[in-house]
C-alpha cells in the first residue's frame, strides 16, 4: 500500500472546532482570538491554517484584507461559510506561494502537526511585512489538567500525546513554552512576547461537559456568596479562565509567542 502525501494525511483527519467538543473548543478558539487581538498590527491578515474559519470570522472585523490557507477541503467549505468575504486558498502551509507581504500572521495549533516546524516558522516569517508580528499558538504539555493527569495516573508524562491526539486530531509532538521558544530561535526570530490563553483544569472532554451541565443557573453555595447579584456565570467562568491564565500562562490550555522579524 503507497503512503498517503502529506496533503492526504492532514484531510484525513476528522478534527474540527465546531465539530468535536465544541462547546469548549469554540469557548477556547474565541479567547485565543481574543489573545491575537491583543496584539495584531496593521490591515492584512494571513491565518495559516485557517481551519473551519471560526477564529478568522472572530479576527475578520479589525482587518481590510484576510487571507486563509488550510489543506483541508474540508475545513476550506466550512470556513467560506463561516467568512464569505476572505481569500481562501487549498495548499500545505508548506506549499504556499506568495508575494504578498503581511501584517499580521496568525498560526493557531500548527506546529504541533507539521513535520518540520522550524522550517515552516522561517518561511511564515518571509511572509511579513517589515513591521509585521507573527502569532503563534500551541497546545501546553504542562497545562495543569495534564499535570493532574500524570499524578492520577492517566497519563505517564505530561508531553505524551494519546490515541485521540495522532489519530483523529494530528499531533506530531508537544510543545512547553521552553521548547516553543527553542523552535523560534532555531528558526533565526526574536520572540517578543509570550503568554498562556485559558485555564485548563479538566480535560477536554470535561470541560466540554462541565460547560453544557454545569449549576450555572442555580448553583446553591458553589458560586460565592447568597445573594450576590446574578450573572451569567458560564460567561463568568470562562472570562476567569482567561484572566488567570494571563497570570499563570505556564498552566494554560494554549501557550503563545509573539515574533518579529
Amino acid at each position: 500500500m503507497s503512503q498517503k502525501t502529506e496533503k492526504e494525511l492532514q484531510e484525513s483527519f476528522t478534527w474540527a472546532r465546531s465539530q468535536v467538543y465544541a462547546d469548549y473548543n469554540t469557548v477556547l478558539g474565541y479567547y485565543q482570538a481574543q489573545s491575537c487581538l491583543e496584539y495584531v498590527r496593521g490591515s492584512s491578515l494571513l491565518d495559516a491554517p485557517c481551519g473551519d474559519g471560526i477564529l478568522t470570522a472572530y479576527l475578520s472585523p479589525r482587518f481590510d484584507r484576510v487571507v486563509g490557507i488550510d489543506a483541508s477541503s474540508t475545513n476550506l467549505e466550512l470556513a467560506r461559510q463561516n467568512l464569505p468575504r476572505a481569500e481562501y486558498h487549498e495548499v500545505l502551509i508548506e506549499d504556499y506561494q506568495t508575494n504578498e507581504r503581511f501584517d499580521t500572521i496568525t498560526m493557531l495549533n500548527i506546529l504541533e502537526h507539521v513535520e518540520n516546524p522550524v522550517s515552516v516558522l522561517r518561511r511564515a516569517a518571509g511572509w511579513l511585512s517589515q513591521s509585521g508580528i507573527l502569532l503563534v499558538h500551541v497546545p501546553n504539555a504542562q497545562a495543569i489538567n495534564r499535570k493532574l493527569a500524570v499524578l492520577m495516573g492517566t497519563l505517564t508524562e505530561c508531553g505524551e500525546l494519546s490515541p485521540f491526539d495522532i489519530n483523529v486530531v494530528g499531533h506530531r509532538r508537544s510543545y512547553t513554552l521552553q521548547s516553543l521558544c527553542r523552535d523560534v530561535e532555531a528558526a533565526g526570530l526574536r520572540v517578543q512576547e509570550t503568554g498562556g490563553v485559558f485555564y485548563k483544569m479538566l480535560s477536554t472532554p470535561q470541560m466540554d461537559w462541565f460547560l453544557k451541565n454545569g449549576l450555572w443557573e442555580e448553583g446553591g453555595f458553589g458560586w460565592g456568596r447568597v445573594g450576590v447579584e446574578k450573572k451569567d456565570w458560564r460567561h463568568e467562568f470562562c472570562r476567569a479562565c482567561y484572566e488567570l491564565g494571563k497570570r499563570q500562562p505556564e498552566d494554560c490550555n494554549i501557550i503563545f509567542v509573539c515574533i518579529s522579524k
